[in-house]
C-alpha cells in the first residue's frame, strides 16, 4: 500500500514544479524561436551525409574526395566536402549561490533569473539541433530529447544554493565536449582557474558568460550606503559611497581581464552580459560561441 507520506511529498513537489516550470520553459522556448536556426549543422568538415561546400582540393587529398564533375568546369580541382554531423555533449554550469539573487532597481530580473533563461533557451537550441545537454556535477548527464529538457528545468529551477559567491564545477564534463558556465563571478578567481583547467585536461571548450546586474556595472551609489551580501555574512558601511566608485570600477574590469584571459589561454570564450539588457543578443552570441561560429 502506498505511503500516505510519499505521496503527499510527491503532490506538494508535483505542484511546486507546475508553478515554476511553465513560465521558465514557455520563456526560454519563446526567446529560443526567436532565432533563425534554419537546417541545423554544425557547419564544419567531417562525415556526414549533407553536402557543406566545395573547395580547392589540397596536397594529401586522395583522389576518391575530389569531385570530377564540379572539377571539369574549371581550372582547378575541387573537393566536396560533407558537413560534420557527430552530435556534441554540451554541459551546463549555472550559479546558484546566493549573490545570484541580487537584483537592483534598475533591473527587472534577479542575476539568477537571467543566468538560467539563458542556459535553459541555449539548451532548447543545442538540443533542437540533435546535441546532448546535461548539467555539471554528475547528477544530470548529457543526453538528448525533449525529455532532457524537462530534467534541465527541473534541475535549474531548484532552490538556490547556501554559499555566498558560487565557483564552477567541472564535474561531469565529457572528453572533448562543450561547456557553458554562467555566473557572475565575482567570488574567488581561484575556483574559475581550477574549473577551466580541469575542463582544458579533458580537451574541453566553452564560454564563460558573466552575468551582472546594471548597478554591479556602474556603481551608481552615493553618500552614505550600507553595502551587504546577499546571505548578510559580508557587509561595509560608509558616508561617502562615492569615494569608491573609481576604485571599485578598477577592480571589476581587472576581473573582466582576468576572465577574459583565463578563458583565451584554454581557447575558451568570454562574454559579459547585463541583466538590464535584452536577452537575445547574449543567447545567440552564446549560441555561435558553443557551436564555434566565434
Amino acid at each position: 500500500m502506498p505511503d500516505p507520506d510519499l505521496r503527499a511529498r510527491l503532490q506538494t513537489d508535483a505542484e511546486t514544479l507546475g508553478q515554476s516550470l511553465p513560465p521558465l520553459l514557455a520563456e526560454a522556448e519563446l526567446l529560443a524561436s526567436t532565432i533563425m536556426m534554419g537546417e541545423h549543422g554544425r557547419r564544419r568538415a567531417g562525415q556526414g551525409d549533407e553536402f557543406w561546400q566545395y573547395r580547392p582540393a589540397h596536397p594529401g587529398d586522395s583522389a576518391r574526395m575530389i569531385d570530377w564533375r564540379r572539377s571539369a568546369r574549371s581550372d582547378t580541382t575541387f573537393v566536396r566536402e560533407r558537413e560534420w554531423q557527430a552530435a556534441q555533449s554540451v554541459t551546463l554550469w549555472v550559479d546558484a549561490s546566493r549573490a545570484m539573487a541580487f537584483r537592483s532597481e534598475r533591473s527587472t530580473v534577479t542575476k539568477a533569473e537571467r543566468a538560467r533563461l539563458l542556459a535553459l533557451a541555449a539548451a532548447v537550441l543545442l538540443l533542437r539541433g540533435g546535441e546532448r545537454v546535461g548539467l555539471s556535477g554528475g547528477d544530470t548527464p548529457p543526453r538528448s530529447g525533449k525529455t532532457q529538457l524537462l530534467t534541465l528545468v527541473r534541475a535549474l529551477s531548484s532552490p538556490d544554493g547556501a554559499q555566498e559567491y558560487g565557483a564552477p564545477d567541472a564535474d561531469g564534463i565529457v572528453s572533448h565536449g562543450r561547456a557553458i558556465f554562467l555566473s557572475d563571478f565575482l567570488g574567488r578567481i581561484e575556483g574559475v582557474e581550477t574549473a577551466l583547467a580541469r575542463a582544458s585536461d579533458r580537451g574541453a571548450r566553452g564560454v564563460l558568460v558573466q552575468v551582472l546586474d546594471p548597478a554591479e556595472e556602474d556603481f551608481p551609489f552615493d553618500g552614505r550606503t550600507i553595502f551587504e551580501s546577499m546571505g548578510g555574512s559580508i557587509s561595509h558601511e560608509t558616508l561617502r559611497a562615492g569615494d569608491l566608485r573609481a576604485r571599485y570600477l578598477d577592480r571589476l574590469a581587472e576581473r573582466k581581464d582576468r576572465l577574459q584571459s583565463l578563458a583565451r589561454a584554454v581557447g575558451w570564450h568570454f562574454h559579459c552580459h547585463h541583466t538590464g539588457d535584452a536577452p537575445l543578443p547574449a543567447l545567440l552570441w552564446l549560441y555561435r560561441a558553443i557551436e564555434g561560429g566565434r
